[in-house]
């Protein structure tokens, strides 16, 4: 008798949890049970939507790197000079050791890198800061020397392509 108590009693513990969860109002055993397995066919049709959407997601995501991959950056240096110092702009395609070609092609010309900042996430871009180091008895450096230096040095790297000069 005890058994059955805990067993009736557990049973509507059980059904009024089942009741909440899927915010059901009806009170009849066999509504509520109907009333979850709505519920539960409702949250796997999101679910499969939420997996459709990732999906379509990760498809554009794909494609839009394998775009990214297939662009062709044209080659631009842009060199400003502000007293004793070069400022000098660079973006072309990644790949090669093109940041140490360009630092060689500096320490040639007998320019000393102040500030630099390199970024190769999709392509090779870096923005340099340079003076002239004035120890190594140079004579003057103009902007159309580092452009050619700092062009040489990247065309090492890929071969021949697209210059744009500024």
């Amino acid at each position: 008798m005890v058994t059955k108590l805990l067993r009736r009693t557990a049973c509507r513990r059980k059904l009024h949890l089942l009741r909440n969860l899927t915010n059901s109002k009806s009170v009849k055993r066999s509504s509520m049970v109907l009333n979850a397995l709505l519920h539960i066919y409702k949250l796997k049709v999101k679910l499969e939507e939420m997996q459709r959407e990732y999906q379509n997601l990760m498809a554009i995501r794909n494609q839009y790197l394998t775009l990214l991959k297939h662009i062709q950056i044209p080659k631009e240096v842009k060199v400003e000079k502000n007293g004793e110092q070069f400022e000098v702009k660079v973006t072309c395609n990644k790949g090669g050791d093109k940041l140490v070609s360009i630092l060689e092609a500096f320490d040639e010309l007998g320019l000393n890198v102040v500030q630099a900042r390199v970024s190769c996430n999709h392509f090779f871009a870096m923005e340099a800061i340079a003076v002239v180091d004035h120890d190594q008895g140079q004579q003057t450096i103009d902007i159309k020397d580092v452009t050619q230096a700092v062009l040489k040095a990247i065309e090492q790297q890929d071969g021949e392509g697209t210059l744009v000069i500024s």
